[in-house]
């Protein structure tokens, strides 16, 4: 049987080793061990200690489990910012992350792109009030990254403000400086190629201590999830509520697998992947890249422009067993997306280089 290959940005297409690490799940049960239990314990800390080492993140940094990237940016706002944020807004879900800061009541300010378009630090300022700052290094909608050295070069302007880095679509492939930022966060069904339903939050002893102080204040930070709850539960490698444990044990069996191949050698195959699509992007008569700077298109997730619409792109390619991404939004019909992770092989994306050759020149 011929299975169909996923290069959509999330659900995207499942880790190679998916499969068979699920049907040890299955059968021995891990989703029915109590969240309270030593079994879950090793789990829980076999999973985080594979993170860390994947990222090489320092010893000051803490990992917490959540629901999703979309609850963290909620769990940001609430336990870490008494008033203003600052958000870079390019695209729909660094717009949302905004939109959430506001709903919560606290006085967000914006630096503001177009769709597409991506930001030049030196030529921005953040005022001295702002306690949080907020950036998306892969913006998932248009394809517009930021370049880790952008990133970092806001800590030396803004020292006493905590940076709060989105990389839902990209981890793992940045590779951060930790010191230069606070905080970082991603989803399970993107570039670690899980089912849905799981946000990873990593953040340092700032945050936390920030939390704190906002608690001490009176202010409330949640209700069944704060920082100080998780972290009161995450030294005992345990979380507040039941969690998903049967992806908390598949994400630590993928950085497993991970691991056994190098995060270097999975960020090589990912710029040769991109580099496959752009350069079939770019001599495309039907397809043109949508980022026009180059230092800020997507290595991740690639957004083109498209001539006809999303919908007959991928009619085509589901007689090659293969779908890509419509575009986002009101781009859904003139933008396609390609997903660009670990799960997807040099193989597969040359194989997908070659069917839209064939079909769109």
């Amino acid at each position: 049987m011929v299975t169909k290959i996923y290069f959509t940005p999330g659900p995207s297409e499942l880790y190679p080793t998916l499969a068979s690490h699920m049907q040890t799940a299955l059968a021995n049960k891990i989703g029915t061990i109590s969240h309270r239990s030593k079994q879950f314990q090793e789990i829980y800390k076999h999973t985080t200690d594979g993170i860390r080492m994947l990222l090489n993140l320092p010893d000051n940094y803490q990992i917490l489990f959540l629901g999703s990237a979309t609850e963290i940016w909620e769990r940001i706002i609430q336990n870490c910012v008494e008033t203003h944020s600052h958000h870079f807004v390019n695209g729909s879900f660094s717009k949302r992350f905004y939109e959430f800061s506001l709903e919560l009541g606290k006085t967000a300010q914006k630096s503001e792109a177009a769709f597409g378009q991506g930001f030049y630090p030196e030529n921005i300022h953040i005022n001295s009030e702002i306690e949080a700052i907020c950036l998306t290094q892969n913006e998932t909608s248009s394809g517009v990254c930021m370049p880790v050295n952008d990133i970092s070069s806001f800590r030396a302007k803004n020292e006493n403000a905590l940076i709060f880095v989105d990389s839902v679509s990209s981890l793992p492939f940045p590779d951060f400086d930790y010191s230069k930022i606070d905080s970082t966060f991603f989803s399970v069904q993107k570039c670690f190629g899980l089912p849905a339903g799981l946000g990873v939050w990593i953040l340092n002893e700032r945050c936390i201590a920030k939390a704190k102080q906002l608690e001490e204040k009176g202010i409330k930070t949640g209700t069944y999830h704060t920082v100080s709850s998780l972290m009161e539960k995450a030294v005992e490698n345990q979380t507040p509520e039941t969690p998903n444990v049967i992806n908390i044990y598949l994400l630590g069996k993928v950085i497993e697998d991970m691991l056994a191949k190098g995060i270097e050698t999975i960020r090589k195959e990912t710029e040769t992947k991109a580099s496959l699509i752009y350069d079939y992007i770019n001599s495309s008569k039907v397809f043109s890249p949508a980022v026009a700077d180059t230092d800020h298109r997507s290595s991740t997730t690639i957004v083109a422009n498209t001539s006809i619409s999303s919908a007959e792109v991928n009619k085509l390619l589901a007689t090659y067993n293969m779908q890509v991404g419509s575009g986002y939004g009101k781009y859904k019909d003139s933008q396609i997306r390609i997903a660009n992770f670990p799960a997807h092989s040099v193989d597969q994306v040359k194989l997908l280089v070659s069917t839209l050759q064939e079909l769109f020149g």
